[in-house]
């Protein structure tokens, strides 16, 4: 009997690269990333862009979501592989996490070095990828990213090295996965700003997002979850223009809890109005928000979200 067959949807980024004198480049098709020692396995390869995934869009990156549909929309297909730059994978695995109704897997990979790199790791990373979007076993557990030694969820991931094979942790190994839909939205994806607080951040960035007409903000907050009293008094600006703000922050584990006070912690962010994301982190924030608003979610249906992504 033919196996099912398993579509690599290609995007760039390094596995698809090689070096030239301008730096690496992604040259790359779907056929030339198939393992040539693939063993009852069939793959099927779309190539949907050939870009680093540092120059994604967020319209590439909702595409990316669409082609997932696309290729699941065949019930014959066992799973689906995405090749995907590490800069930005962490984002766009998590998009597609939160519209992956489908019990199908889906596995998110890539590379730390070009494919003409004596340490090149596409092709390893591709076949662990592919065999595990064949795997009936593997059914149910949502998007996935494997890289290096490791296969992590797609929820609470985040790229940890630079050069490292294994390059991406996660926050959490045991988040809840709440859908956002079970079908992607069509028109422009609304605009959400991610802003990083600091010692001596100016308040007015807020307000220059909400004039640029941002549809909400993410803040990447200090600690767990603290900035200037100044910030809190902008958030409360913005809830009044109907504008929803979640609170992140810059630390790479642990959970944010609105812990301190003082005008700029996260129990006064949260009086004024932010929502406090818990455990994802500022980039995966951004992306609930933008997929939360491009299907209409109101402020209550955005804190809800953020509340069922804690783990019990």
């Amino acid at each position: 009997m033919t196996p099912r067959p398993v579509v690599m949807i290609t995007t760039g980024g390094t596995a698809a690269s090689r070096t030239t004198d301008d730096g690496a480049v992604p040259v790359l098709t779907g056929a030339d990333l198939i393992p040539h020692d693939l063993s009852q396995t069939v793959v099927q390869a779309v190539d949907l862009m050939t870009l680093d995934s540092s120059a994604m869009t967020v319209r590439d990156q909702f595409a990316v979501v669409s082609a997932i549909a696309e290729a699941l929309s065949d019930p014959e297909v066992a799973g689906v592989v995405v090749t995907h730059g590490t800069d930005t994978l962490e984002e766009t695995a998590f998009l597609a996490d939160v519209f992956a109704a489908d019990p199908r897997p889906v596995v998110f990979t890539g590379a730390q070095y070009p494919a003409d790199h004596p340490r090149s790791d596409g092709p390893d990373n591709i076949a662990a990828a592919i065999s595990l979007a064949a795997d009936p076993a593997n059914r149910g557990r949502g998007v996935q990213v494997a890289l290096g030694s490791r296969v992590l969820p797609a929820r609470g991931v985040f790229k940890v090295s630079t050069t490292d094979v294994d390059g991406f942790d996660a926050v959490h190994d045991g988040l809840p996965r709440p859908l956002i839909a079970d079908a992607v939205p069509g028109g422009v994806p609304a605009r959400v700003d991610l802003l990083a607080l600091y010692p001596g951040v100016s308040p007015g960035l807020i307000a220059a997002a909400i004039a640029q007409r941002a549809a909400g903000i993410v803040l990447s907050a200090t600690g767990s979850g603290n900035t200037h009293p100044d910030i809190t008094a902008e958030v409360a600006q913005a809830k009044q223009r109907n504008v929803p703000v979640v609170v992140s922050t810059r630390v790479p584990y642990g959970e944010v809890e609105a812990t301190y006070g003082g005008g700029g912690g996260g129990v006064d962010l949260a009086r004024a109005g932010a929502i406090i994301s818990p455990w994802l982190r500022a980039p995966q924030a951004r992306m609930a928000m933008i997929a939360l608003l491009s299907t209409g979610a109101s402020r209550s249906e955005i804190a809800d979200f953020f509340s069922a992504s804690q783990p019990s």
